[in-house]
């Protein structure tokens, strides 16, 4: 019964399997008021409030949350309320969300009904200047 050498067969966590945290997340929970900067090198969700900045692989922000500060991710869902600049690769702004603070991102989805209120500034965009939706040149068009 309490053999040493007894097999465990609960399967390994992500965080066992994975020695740098990844597949893991962090909860921030509604009852939690965090003061200061948050690291999370695991994503990271966030149902309290932040005052601070906020640096994460992967953000989930719930609907009833606060961040007075910077949010800085791989990819991030918005669904409370950011006070301060956004800057992520992937960016989903869901109806609840209210942005007051410029954005940076590669992509971006804003839900109907989803607040920004700042300026919107598209990085990585040299294949967009190129891509199909680029707008002519009037100049050009008038000179042909």
């Amino acid at each position: 019964m309490f053999n040493g050498n007894k097999r465990d067969d609960r399967p390994a966590s992500p965080a066992q399997t994975n020695g740098r945290g990844r597949g893991m997340f962090s909860v921030i929970g509604p009852d939690m008021a965090v003061t200061g900067d948050v690291r999370a090198t695991a994503d990271l969700h966030i149902d309290g409030s932040i005052e601070g900045d906020v640096y994460c692989g992967n953000l989930v922000q719930g609907p009833e949350s606060r961040i007075v500060g910077g949010v800085t991710a791989e990819t991030a869902r918005i669904a409370g309320t950011i006070e301060g600049s956004v800057h992520v690769k992937h960016l989903t702004v869901e109806r609840s969300a209210k942005i007051v603070g410029d954005l940076e991102y590669q992509d971006i989805t804003i839900e109907n009904g989803g607040h920004v209120d700042g300026r919107l500034k598209r990085t990585g965009g040299e294949a967009a200047a190129t891509g199909p939706r680029a707008v002519p040149d009037v100049a050009q068009e008038e000179a042909a």
